[in-house]
């Protein structure tokens, strides 16, 4: 009888998160400055699509970038504090995010000549990682697994 493949973690936990929680996606907003020139990193170097955009004057204000499931957002500041002023006092551009690759080597080659806030590491959890400064301001850690 055959038997059913393992589950990856991020399977699991997506199973996890539908059955015990309303929770079903989580979409980072990155607050930066001007979206321009943050658009040739996530989009010519990361492989993203820009599938929305709202102008803020004659520059824009907000994206929406997908790649596969995945999906990322860039609020300028003034955006966000227009939008919701409310919130105008905690909308920063010192974000950090978590970002897993499937090919360590090739994300290398994709940020190279961005800042580098840490330099390749691999950690005690077994994910070899590095963390750029993206054109926005805010830190991007990405990891793969390390081989074994």
């Amino acid at each position: 009888m055959p038997t059913q493949p393992e589950q990856t973690q991020s399977q699991q936990s997506a199973q996890a998160v539908t059955k015990d929680s309303p929770i079903v996606k989580i979409t980072p907003i990155l607050f930066v400055d001007a979206i321009e020139p943050a658009l040739p990193f996530w989009i010519d170097r990361l492989g993203f699509t820009q599938v929305a955009e709202v102008p803020e004057g004659n520059k824009i204000g907000f994206v929406m970038l997908t790649k596969g499931s995945v999906e990322i957002m860039l609020q300028t500041i003034s955006s966000a504090k227009s939008d919701v002023t409310a919130l105008a006092q905690y909308v920063r551009s010192t974000c950090g995010i978590y970002i897993e690759v499937s090919d360590f080597n090739d994300l290398l080659k994709r940020v190279e000549g961005y800042p580098v806030m840490s330099p390749t590491r691999d950690t005690f959890y077994g994910m070899r990682e590095i963390s750029i400064k993206e054109p926005g301001g805010n830190v991007v850690t990405f990891a793969a697994p390390i081989k074994k």
